[in-house]
């Protein structure tokens, strides 16, 4: 290892405010630059030591509206100024004392708002959205219906304007009448999905492998690792919660959300979303803390033939075995691990009798009977997108997800959500449908009292209430740096799941310059930038290397053109017949992206090396297929590969490993031999 440059040094200081607060807190100094540049290994205690280190400097207690570092035009934001000195205000009083303070001043109103967490997105250059023919403005939802929780639905390729984005957000928070601040929420963005409905692209934010490619890795140590990283991320622009982890089962194939979870085994789901959970959380949640929604409750794996739940035709979760407590494993290892707030998902359940078939958040023997009563969850439930009103998304029709409850008003949604006993509405923006029904006796003001002091206690926790903004300049320094994405570019390479390696062809460590390849699934430009020549045919080559994502289709039309098709899971028999040429002509090192457990018995059979990966760089693929400083596939399957699309059609959708006479089964990976292994 080699040695840091700099040494980090801590200071205790003292900080004073209107001589009535005496705090002392722990600021961490240190050089970041400096570290980033030390020629280091990589080490798990290392990398642990620095993120501890790092979020323990975040911690800043400082709570006076001078420190905030934002005025308007000069002045304190009217809704800090008129209550800085009532009670909920007071960080020498305890976070009940102040949770019951804010709650006995608000409105109806104000807690209506509280219950919706709704999509925002950032306007240009950093500035608040005004409104489209879809959405309101940023204004409107945080100044008139008082929302004050928000899915951040914007790419993040400038840390720095993200950061002043969150400022300005939370500065117009500030102008309300009580200044109760933003909590900002995200979907997964540190891979390589794309779909606004599930997740985004890493960015301007270090880039790991999807949640499948962690698990094929088996370190819950990397991890943990990987969550504090985000977390740091996260915290530097603002984002304090997290809308994951996804923690479903891929215990049906076809399903498209299969590759966003850990895979299909529920104890080494429930041993990865462990130390996920404490990655994002910390080891005691608090002021650096980001809070997680563990999703989707109680499992969605078990999508009858495939369909997702997004659309009409995917309504049903089956249970074709009665086999819902495999499904429940994750989730109980969640509320073990601490995890702060649930998200049931939008299907309904069929096959159990116990349970009415309507959606998992309408259901209270679901929500309130078995996640509160039987599990003894005590967080916050948020349900999932767009369950009460018929809307557009990017242009496109997007129905309530009233499933089983299709006849009910859009009032009469939002009364029988919260009797199920959830606590928010994800996806919605309709405080007045809350405020109607306490007005009109449907629900009691009470109700609302239970689910928004969870709610507000979250933010008296994670320190909103004392200061809810963020550094720019921090951000820059923090979100992407090149130490970060080191680690998470190595990931993805340590995840590289090597299937098959014929006559151990691969790594090409020693293979000339004036080797000629042809490539598809990236430019040839990475291959030449490398020394190497790129053809134009597999005949003209030495060697191919295809990059390729697992096969899609769609079983019905509402999923064509969408991230959500559950069709077929091998290639049609053209593009077969297009592989098999070029496995014919060269000798061809395949790798696909499994975001489902595809059936390709055929590149199996035709390719000299199969690679299973789950999103990663061409620069990580070429690093692994070259095994370049040592870079070299680590990776073990986290579901079984199928063999056809009539194993999938045969198997039942609420058991594992139960499709017959699998390609590669769970836990298969090859490594690279060694001079070490002998002929």
């Amino acid at each position: 290892m080699g040695s840091l440059r700099s040494i980090p040094y801590v200071l205790w200081v003292v900080y004073e405010w209107k001589s009535y607060i005496k705090r002392v807190v722990f600021v961490l100094s240190y050089t970041q630059a400096s570290f980033i540049q030390a020629q280091v290994s990589y080490s798990s205690d290392l990398i642990m030591v620095y993120l501890r280190l790092r979020q323990a400097a975040l911690c800043s207690a400082l709570t006076a509206p001078a420190v905030f570092g934002l005025a308007i035009n000069g002045t304190t934001p009217t809704g800090l100024h008129n209550t800085t000195t009532l009670p909920y205000r007071d960080t020498s009083l305890c976070i009940e004392a102040r949770v019951d303070d804010l709650l006995s001043r608000m409105t109806i109103e104000e807690k209506a708002g509280q219950l919706f967490h709704f999509i925002i997105f950032s306007g240009p250059n950093g500035t608040l959205a005004p409104a489209n023919p879809e959405l309101n403005s940023t204004d409107f939802v945080v100044g008139t219906q008082l929302i004050s929780h928000f899915n951040f639905a914007s790419q993040i390729e400038d840390p720095v304007e993200a950061a002043e984005w969150h400022n300005r957000i939370q500065t117009r928070a500030l102008e309300t009448r009580l200044g109760i601040p933003i909590t900002i929420s995200t979907d997964p963005r540190h891979a390589f999905t794309q779909d606004v409905r599930t997740g985004f692209s890493a960015g301007g934010l270090s880039q790991w492998p999807e949640t499948l490619g962690l698990a094929a890795i088996r370190d819950a140590d990397l991890v943990q690792r990987f969550a504090e990283i985000a977390r740091e991320e996260y915290l530097a622009v603002g984002i304090r919660a997290a809308l994951h982890p996804q923690v479903d089962l891929a215990t049906e194939p076809r399903w498209p959300r299969n590759r966003n979870g850990f895979g299909e085994d529920a104890n080494l789901t429930a041993e990865m979303l462990t130390a996920y959970i404490r990655g994002f959380q910390g080891e005691e949640f608090g002021r650096t803390s980001v809070s997680t929604v563990t999703k989707h409750f109680p499992g969605a794996g078990p999508a009858q033939h495939g369909k997702d739940a997004h659309f009409a035709v995917g309504m049903n979760t089956t249970y074709p075995t009665k086999n819902p407590d495999y499904h429940l494993i994750p989730f109980k290892a969640a509320i073990k691990a601490g995890a702060r707030q649930m998200m049931p998902y939008y299907s309904r359940p069929v096959g159990l009798e116990e349970y009415e078939s309507v959606g998992f958040s309408y259901n209270k023997p679901i929500v309130t009977g078995l996640l509160r009563n039987t599990l003894g969850f005590e967080g916050v439930v948020l349900t999932d997108w767009g369950l009460v009103t018929d809307t557009t998304v990017a242009g496109k029709p997007w129905d309530a997800k009233a499933w089983g409850v299709g006849q009910l008003s859009e009032v009469e949604r939002v009364a029988r959500i919260l009797d199920a006993g959830c606590d928010q509405l994800g996806g919605e923006a309709r405080p007045e449908l809350v405020v109607e029904l306490v007005k009109t006796g449907v629900v009691s003001e009470a109700r609302l009292d239970i689910s928004v002091r969870k709610l507000i206690r979250e933010k008296f926790i994670l320190g909103l209430f004392d200061n809810p903004f963020v550094k720019p300049e921090e951000a820059a320094k923090t979100v992407g740096n090149a130490y970060f994405r080191r680690i998470g570019l190595d990931a993805q390479k340590h995840s590289y799941t090597l299937l098959k390696n014929d006559e151990d062809v691969l790594p090409l460590r020693s293979v000339p310059l004036s080797t000629k390849f042809y490539v598809e699934g990236f430019n040839t430009s990475f291959i030449e930038a490398r020394g190497y020549t790129a053809v134009n045919t597999p005949e003209e080559a030495d060697y191919a290397l295809l990059r390729l994502n697992a096969p899609i289709a769609p079983s019905d039309p509402i999923e064509v053109g969408t991230d959500l098709q559950s069709g077929s899971l091998e290639y049609t028999k053209e593009e077969k017949a297009r592989q098999a040429k070029i496995y014919s002509a060269a000798p061809t090192i395949v790798d696909i992206n499994f975001n489902r457990p595809a059936a390709v018995p055929e590149i199996a059979e035709g390719a000299a090396a199969l690679f299973a990966t789950y999103g990663s760089s061409t620069e990580a693929f070429l690093d692994v297929v070259f095994g370049k400083d040592g870079a070299e596939p680590q990776g073990q399957l986290p579901f079984d590969l199928p063999r056809s699309d009539e194993a999938v059609a045969a198997s039942l959708e609420d058991q594992p490993f139960d499709t017959k006479d699998p390609l590669f089964k769970f836990g298969h990976g090859l490594r690279y031999r060694t001079c070490c292994d002998g002929a």
